[in-house]
């Protein structure tokens, strides 16, 4: 029962990807083959929002529901993993034809093949907690 209000959250951010195409197939191709503006204006404002969310963090010493002061670590600017790491989730996103967030809601939207993208995205996901320590970060 203490978990409902991330099962609402959730519905709302599926709800909202549904009503705004972002989870469309169609609508991932159109801007991955730069034939239409629809996905990099929800791309752009949710970047435009995080950023101002961000501010607001710093700017107002925001602090969470336990009262505990959110820190927000400086990042290492390495290109070289930036570009790889991107490069990886652009292949799958493009392959696959959704990432993590409209991959679900095509599931709930009843586009079953794409319960095999959300499975290799389980499996490729626990490879990598599995070599995680392994790697450069």
């Amino acid at each position: 029962m203490r978990l409902i209000k991330y099962l609402l959250v959730g519905a709302f951010f599926g709800i909202l990807m549904a009503k705004s195409e972002a989870f469309s197939w169609y609508r991932i191709q159109e801007m991955f083959r730069f034939q239409a503006f629809h996905m990099y204006g929800i791309i752009g404002t949710a970047v435009v929002l995080g950023a101002l969310g961000i501010f607001v963090i710093k700017k107002f010493k925001v602090r969470d529901i336990n009262g505990e002061l959110i820190a927000i670590a400086p990042k290492d600017r390495s290109f070289y993993r930036y570009f790889l790491g991107g490069t990886i989730f652009g292949l799958g996103w493009a392959l696959g034809g959704a990432c993590p967030g409209p991959m679900v809601v095509s599931i709930g939207y009843g586009v079953l093949p794409m319960l095999i993208v959300f499975f290799f995205a389980i499996v490729g996901t626990y490879l990598y907690g599995q070599i995680r320590e392994r790697l450069p970060h």
